[in-house]
């Protein structure tokens, strides 16, 4: 399978068919599979959704999320559905580590894949590589591929909804990665009938108590400005950890809050793990975080989005990452007003 034009004949009959996202999916990997979903339902083909984790709780009412098989919760079922798959669709991750022990099958499967994406530096895993790097998302990806084969007489509501979340939570409502092809479609998703507001209200209005009180003490306790280098660094121990009883989700959005304060250009959220300590940065304008990630911290993400790993605890994670800094020191400071 070489091109749009070959996928689209090839759906033109029924098939079995596994759509699977990254670890600790997103609004844009659960909303780009789901309005895949949708529209290949309505082809009356044979559909499995897999995950290697379970979806934030705040994805919980969008529609036929239920229908994934969690790999951590029901591994051999996961496996079965890979391995039956006629087509595998791959939407949202570059690399087949981010889905685990299922990247370690499809890595010596000879099963066609398609991928479906918008990351830097895809590896060439895949049959078929629908890849568009400047898009703010994969809901944007695949919105534009329907568009190119035809289907979009399959694009309803509900596939409109499904796209227009991960829209939403990957330009965090229109803050960043946007551009004019971006609001065309955001657009004519409206016009078949998303309800912005509410799916505003859902996915950003909706934090428990417990977020909050985390959030307070993140930005009043463990914040640390470095002004030299215009830089964030906000850190939790894993006795935070234990204090707040946090899990997966109560931080979400956190390292954001940096970027707030007038004259920071980079940002880092640094957790310690049981195993392990992670790191979230997020930078301004022409500042790529992802260089940071790869060269220093195992990781990757995009230019203003990105995210590492250290084996170490956090006060020496802490320690590298401040020592990096000075090597991008002339990058961080004061940009060039703004001439409007």
């Amino acid at each position: 399978m070489e091109n749009l034009k070959e996928l689209r004949q090839y759906l033109d009959i029924p098939r079995d068919i596994t759509i699977v996202v990254h670890r600790n999916p997103d609004g844009d990997a659960i909303g780009s599979a789901l309005g895949l979903y949708h529209v290949l339902n309505q082809m009356g083909h044979t559909l499995r959704l897999l995950a290697p984790s379970e979806y934030p709780p705040v994805l919980g009412w969008m529609p036929a999320v239920e229908e994934f098989i969690i790999y951590d919760l029901r591994q051999q079922e996961a496996m079965d559905a890979l391995k039956r798959a006629e087509l595998i669709f791959a939407l949202d991750f570059n690399a087949l580590d981010r889905i685990d022990k299922m990247g370690e099958y499809l890595n010596t499967s000879e099963q066609t894949i398609v991928m479906i994406d918008h990351h830097l530096d895809p590896e060439p895993y895949a049959s078929l590589q629908i890849s568009d790097q400047t898009a703010s998302s994969t809901c944007e990806v695949l919105y534009l591929a329907l568009e190119q084969m035809g289907m979009m007489s399959y694009v309803n509501k509900t596939v409109a909804t499904c796209l227009y979340t991960g829209i939403l939570t990957d330009t965090g409502a229109f803050a960043f990665s946007l551009s004019s092809r971006l609001f065309r479609i955001a657009g004519e998703l409206l016009d078949l009938g998303v309800d912005n507001n509410l799916l505003q209200d859902l996915l950003f209005n909706q934090l428990p108590e417990k977020h909050l009180r985390i959030l307070g003490y993140c930005l009043y306790e463990r914040m640390e400005i470095l002004p030299e280098y215009h830089t964030g660094i906000i850190t939790l121990s894993k006795k935070d950890y234990e204090r707040f009883k946090i899990q997966r989700g109560d931080t979400e959005g956190i390292v954001n809050y940096l970027l707030k304060i007038k004259g920071i250009k980079l940002a880092a959220f640094i957790h310690e793990q049981p195993t392990i300590t992670k790191l979230s940065l997020r930078s301004k304008g022409d500042f790529s975080v992802k260089e940071i990630a790869q060269k220093y911290f195992k990781g990757g993400g995009h230019k203003n989005a990105a995210g590492g790993h250290s084996y170490k605890g956090l006060e020496a994670t802490v320690k590298k990452f401040k020592s990096v800094l000075d090597e991008y020191k002339d990058q961080l400071a004061d940009p060039v007003p703004v001439q409007i």
